[in-house]
């Protein structure tokens, strides 16, 4: 048997995330019935990182053994989208070694989050942005944003889970807020190494916060060292964020570091414990 990595798209709308949870629809659940259809044996596969509830994805990568050595990745790839429902979609496949796993292996995951912010709302769009009706100020939000880049403790952007105890310290590259051509569309394009549980969620909500002057740009360095998810009692909606793309090529970490406004170099050591987190 051979190793493929997959990259795969899907409408999170009529999902309860991606990972396999019992008694609810999730896209974990989904392609592993379709590969268990397609090699007549039950299959699990490892991914790149996990998405909430409403979330969508435009590049997850998902990994899994094939069983047929006549099937070249072509036809992996036209089998599965055979077998998959309608949310979600196959966009490539290609072989890979033998111990890949796309969560270990991730230098690099992008998200992105759309904002619509218009006077009045996009009904056939409302599953895929936040509309935001309020007038929002874009150079205040990018001011705000060169606060995240770098090595932080982000205690104040993560989802408690009494579950988990996850190190909370990641390190983002680059947070980009961008007006789109589309008139009111707005992108949130944040990229790290590794995500808390809807820290990208509470970026934008906080950004939003900088954009219609609650909060001055200076503000969102203030709440990360507060390191406490009670300095920061917003999010942004599910249905804007995209699991846009998941790099794993050598990312210059020290260049970005180099660019950062600032950066908590003290915590470097426990960024390595947290590098598979999303």
């Amino acid at each position: 048997m051979r190793r493929v990595a997959a990259v795969v798209a899907y409408d999170g709308t009529n999902f309860s995330g991606f990972q396999l949870q019992e008694g609810v629809r999730t896209v974990e659940e989904e392609i592993e019935r379709a590969l268990a259809r397609i090699f007549k044996e039950p299959m699990t596969i490892d991914f790149a990182g996990r998405t909430d509830s409403g979330v969508h994805a435009e590049g997850q990568v998902i990994s899994f053994s094939v069983k047929y050595d006549t099937m070249e990745d072509h036809d992996v790839k036209n089998a599965l989208n055979a077998n998959l429902p309608s949310d979600i979609y196959t966009r490539r496949v290609r072989t890979v070694e033998s111990n890949f796993n796309p969560r270990f292996a991730a230098t690099r995951r992008i998200y992105h989050y759309y904002v619509l912010n218009t006077r009045d709302p996009d009904l056939f769009s409302r599953n895929r942005y936040w509309w935001f009706p309020y007038p929002l100020d874009i150079p205040r939000m990018r001011e705000g944003s060169k606060y995240l880049e770098g090595i932080h403790d982000f205690s104040t952007f993560m989802k408690k889970d009494k579950h988990e105890d996850k190190n909370p310290v990641r390190i983002l590259f680059r947070v980009r807020v961008i007006r789109l051509r589309r008139p009111g569309l707005i992108l949130v394009r944040v990229e790290g190494q590794s995500f808390l549980r809807r820290m990208v969620r509470n970026i934008v909500g906080a950004l939003v916060r900088v954009g219609t002057g609650q909060w001055e740009p200076e503000k969102i360095e203030e709440i990360i060292r507060e390191r406490s998810r009670t300095a920061l009692n917003t999010t942004a909606p599910p249905e804007g964020l995209y699991l846009y793309s998941v790099d794993f090529k050598p990312v210059p970490v020290n260049r970005y570091l180099k660019t950062a406004y600032w950066s908590e170099n003290h915590l470097r050591e426990d960024l390595f414990c947290s590098r598979a987190d999303s």
